[in-house]
């Protein structure tokens, strides 16, 4: 069953699904947002557990695809244009396989359709290690995460989920902060989230990858992959840039994107 995704809608034209990635929100792809209202009409959307959207029992690539043609029917969107980022772009890729009338144009932020070796170990075991009943600062969270996660821009993006217990929640939650995110479902979901998206294609329509220069996500061997659902499909690379591509250089990366939408 679908959920009501939460959304924040700007600017003005055809329709620009923006789906984030994991352990994210819709604020990561601020900086887009604002490069790209320009061009096209905004959606972006916080995905489901994540962000302020519903949490539910279950979470996998069909189901958040589901979600997005809920949204769009809901918005009265007949075809829109979707950009994700890593877990957002899986899911992209998704709604293309699943649903190729309802899409325009696909960018793909650093992730290719395939199955990728878990990679977040360290970080689920480090959020889940918190004892929210011991911290009242998020310099304590962040101290005490020091021990799973050692980069601290990864400690602070993490910690963008961690938010205060409002007044109204006390009684039930006497704790400073609670996790935003459904932590318990992501981790136990996470191997689907890892999966490939399901679908054999092809999707006919316009796709662009972007690639980090630097990070291994999509590599030379997913190429044959890539043709095979996606055969329209090119692939750019940002000098200089890992998985976080979209924020290490965002006037390159929405460059791409524009001359990809308007073309």
């Amino acid at each position: 069953m679908s959920v009501r995704l939460h959304r924040r809608i700007s600017g003005e034209g055809k329709p620009l699904l923006l789906l984030h990635g994991l352990f994210g929100s819709l604020e990561n792809l601020g900086g887009v947002n604002q490069r790209l209202q320009e061009v096209r009409q905004i959606h972006g959307l916080d995905l489901r557990n994540h962000g302020r959207s519903p949490h539910t029992d279950s979470m996998d690539y069909p189901s958040m695809a589901e979600d997005v043609i809920a949204y769009m029917d809901e918005q009265g969107l007949a075809k829109a244009s979707l950009l994700g980022h890593s877990m957002g772009g899986k899911t992209a890729m998704q709604v293309a396989l699943s649903y190729p009338d309802r899409v325009e144009k696909v960018i793909v932020a650093d992730i290719a359709p395939v199955t990728y070796h878990p990679r977040h170990d360290a970080i689920l075991e480090g959020m889940k290690s918190l004892d929210l009943s011991a911290i009242s600062t998020r310099g304590e969270a962040d101290k005490a995460l020091q021990e799973y996660v050692e980069t601290p821009e990864v400690r602070m993006f993490l910690l963008k989920n961690l938010v205060r217990v409002p007044e109204e929640e006390k009684a039930d939650n006497p704790n400073v902060f609670r996790w935003r995110l459904n932590l318990p479902v992501i981790e136990a979901c996470y191997q689907n989230l890892a999966d490939a998206p399901e679908g054999d294609g092809p999707f006919d329509g316009p796709v662009l990858f972007i690639k980090g220069a630097d990070s291994a996500y999509i590599q030379r061997k997913h190429r044959e992959r890539i043709d095979t659902l996606f055969p329209q499909a090119r692939i750019e690379e940002i000098e200089g840039t890992d998985h976080w591509l979209h924020a290490e250089k965002p006037d390159e990366f929405a460059r791409l994107c524009r001359e990809f939408l308007k073309g």
